[in-house]
């Protein structure tokens, strides 16, 4: 969310963001934001004014009605009806002050409904493009393999470990959940163990957060759009389940002053990430590519605006550093401006190699949201000079190990059916060198 000033002395810079996403609908808010924040500047000056004549009014009857228990007469009379028009004014005014308040209580309401719908700005390094199509490539990191040998289908290469039960799953839960069993299910465990403790050698700190959260919490951490289309609302009670521990790890500071001084903060979260995922996929978005449930490891950083673009370029070389020591080759890539959501300043994919595909795909998001999250849920810094400011908020994909799993395992696959354990897996998997499918 803008700040008000912002778009009331940049309505033209705010339009060409809009355009820049390509999504002119949107382009009437700017002149509604503008008019309803004039409206309601009115109406919150007549009030205040009304509220100065009222005890004016009430400080002017204190000594008319002492007078008026000594006056005779015509003065008696003056004063009493001096006193009436003075109780007439206030009776008036308190009438409309009451109405006024109605009407700040409903510009209020439609002005901060209409903010929360205008994009952020977007950082002028963002390439411009529709939709994702138009994202762009940045750089390669290891060499992408094509086996000379066919690489099955994910789940196949589970199954040859008996490492998954999808059937099971729909019997008990539907379509977009699964069981993962023996190696696979080890395997899954240790990646987020490893993504854990590579996080703290990062000196972030690790944290399990609460796995649902207030609606208030949701309108803060992302926008209108994204929060239909992905989370699951607890009938009857103000509480969702999250769509990735980000949402409940901003969401940690909510109306809280942080002192300068305890900035950057720098934590990494675990938690399972339950997730709509509407609409219909292709073959390789199925087994367990696009769930309705999953785990992952998240990190997030608080930190001072001049500061965030710097963590920017840290976190996402962090997920690079990650899939590398794990064998598996990946690319940067750049998202264009009508592939950001709409809170978001500047982000990039971060997309393993597939084998069998012969293409990345996108394994982590890393995502610089300016201080559109701190704006929304009101977190503040005191700087040492005592005055306020906004922080920035950033987050990032560590590693959600059913999207993962399916790199890993292609990229790791050998011709004879056995997975390649990577060094740095192993003390997580007590020692295991390969995975050897079950005869």
């Amino acid at each position: 969310m803008l700040d008000i000033k912002f778009i009331r002395d940049n309505p033209d810079a705010v339009r060409e963001n809009i355009r820049k996403k390509f999504q002119d609908a949107k382009l009437p808010l700017v002149d509604e934001v503008i008019d309803l924040d004039a409206k309601l500047r009115a109406a919150i000056t007549e009030a205040s004014e009304l509220r100065a004549a009222r005890n004016r009014l009430s400080k002017e009857n204190g000594p008319l009605f002492g007078r008026l228990k000594k006056a005779e007469g015509e003065e008696k009379i003056n004063i009493q009806r001096q006193i009436d028009l003075n109780m007439a004014q206030v009776k008036a005014n308190d009438e409309r002050l009451t109405e006024l308040e109605g009407m700040e209580a409903d510009y209020e309401a439609k002005l901060h409904h209409d903010m929360l719908l205008i994009p952020n700005i977007i950082d002028p390094s963002v390439p411009i493009g529709e939709d994702d199509s138009k994202n762009v490539e940045v750089q390669r990191f290891g060499e992408p393999k094509t086996p000379d040998f066919d690489v099955p289908y994910h789940t196949e290469i589970m199954a040859s470990f008996g490492g998954i039960d999808i059937d099971s799953a729909l019997r008990v839960s539907g379509n977009g959940f699964y069981y993962l069993l023996g190696d696979i299910a080890r395997l899954h465990e240790a990646v987020i163990a490893y993504a854990r403790d590579f996080m703290i050698g990062k000196g972030f700190t690790y944290c399990i957060p609460p796995f649902m959260i207030h609606g208030n919490v949701v309108e803060g951490v992302m926008s209108q759009n994204d929060m239909d289309s992905m989370m699951y609302k607890i009938e009857g009670e103000d509480l969702y389940l999250i769509g990735t521990s980000e949402h409940s790890m901003i969401g940690k500071f909510i109306d809280q002053i942080l002192p300068e001084a305890s900035l950057p903060q720098t934590l990494t979260s675990y938690s399972p990430c339950f997730r709509k995922e509407k609409g219909a996929h292709g073959i390789e978005e199925r087994g367990v590519y696009r769930i309705h449930q999953f785990e992952k490891q998240e990190m997030i950083v608080v930190c001072r605006p001049e500061d965030s673009m710097k963590w920017y370029e840290q976190m996402w070389q962090y997920s690079v550093e990650l899939f590398r020591s794990m064998d598996i080759p990946v690319r940067q890539l750049e998202c264009c401006s009508g592939d950001l959501a709409d809170l978001k300043v500047k982000s990039c994919d971060i997309e393993a190699w597939s084998p069998r595909q012969q293409k990345y795909f996108e394994v982590c998001s890393c995502s610089n949201l300016g201080d559109a999250q701190a704006r929304r849920l009101k977190i503040r810094v005191k700087g040492e000079d005592g005055k306020m400011y906004l922080p920035h908020t950033l987050n990032n994909t560590v590693v959600a190990p059913p999207r993962m799993l399916i790199a890993f395992l292609e990229n790791n696959l050998r011709s004879d059916g056995t997975v390649n354990i990577p060094e740095v897996l192993r003390p997580y998997m007590g020692g295991t060198e390969k995975l050897v499918p079950k005869a």
